[in-house]
């Protein structure tokens, strides 16, 4: 609900401001894909791969989201619908910053990730979707989640007791069972690059 007496203090210092000082623009890299797709440990390595470039960068994903900001939060429909989009406001304070922000979620439904698309201006969220088949996710399992959903501990599981649905047109697509981590990094890099992002050897 909207507070009529809430007045936004604007500063001098503005997000290109804050891009030039930093040197490189500032996006949203939101993975989204399956428990067990890879969507954490691709995140990981692409900020590494960014750091060493000299970016600034942060990852958001559930172990610093959900133990801290959104412990209050369970599983339901309505609950991912308010962590997508407590995230999301997140990651738009990370871009005004002059950070490339990295967010590992779930995100399962559509409406969630477009609501967090419009939040920033056009071509600041980059949607990648990394896409693994559900058998491959369950026989990774590291965390043992797939088997207690199958055993009914686990309610309201994305891909047994609710739905997934598959982005239609993401930005990049990375294929966590056939391709490398090197492999999907050196996609995503390319990207930033040849969108202007960053720069080649930054």
């Amino acid at each position: 609900m909207e507070n009529k007496f809430i007045i936004p203090h604007k500063g001098r210092i503005n997000k290109a401001d804050r891009q030039r000082l930093m040197g490189h623009k500032s996006v949203i890299l939101w993975f989204t894909g399956l428990s067990g797709s890879g969507k954490s440990t691709l995140a990981h390595a692409v900020e590494e791969k960014l750091f060493s470039m000299g970016i600034h960068t942060y990852v958001l994903d559930g172990d610093n989201i959900r133990t801290g900001l959104n412990k209050d939060l369970g599983f339901s429909e309505e609950d991912r619908k308010e962590n997508i989009r407590r995230i999301g406001e997140v990651a738009k304070l990370f871009v005004d910053a002059g950070l490339i922000v990295l967010t590992a979620f779930i995100s399962p439904y559509r409406r969630d990730r477009d609501f967090v698309r419009n939040l920033v201006e056009e071509g600041e969220f980059i949607e990648v979707y990394v896409k693994c088949p559900l058998e491959v996710c369950e026989q990774r399992d590291v965390k043992g989640l797939y088997k207690k959903a199958r055993q009914g501990i686990i309610k309201n599981f994305t891909g047994i007791d609710d739905p997934y649905e598959e982005p239609l047109s993401p930005e990049i697509t990375v294929e966590t069972d056939k391709e490398s981590v090197e492999e999907s990094v050196d996609k995503i890099i390319s990207y930033l690059i040849k969108r202007g992002i960053i720069k080649d050897g930054n």
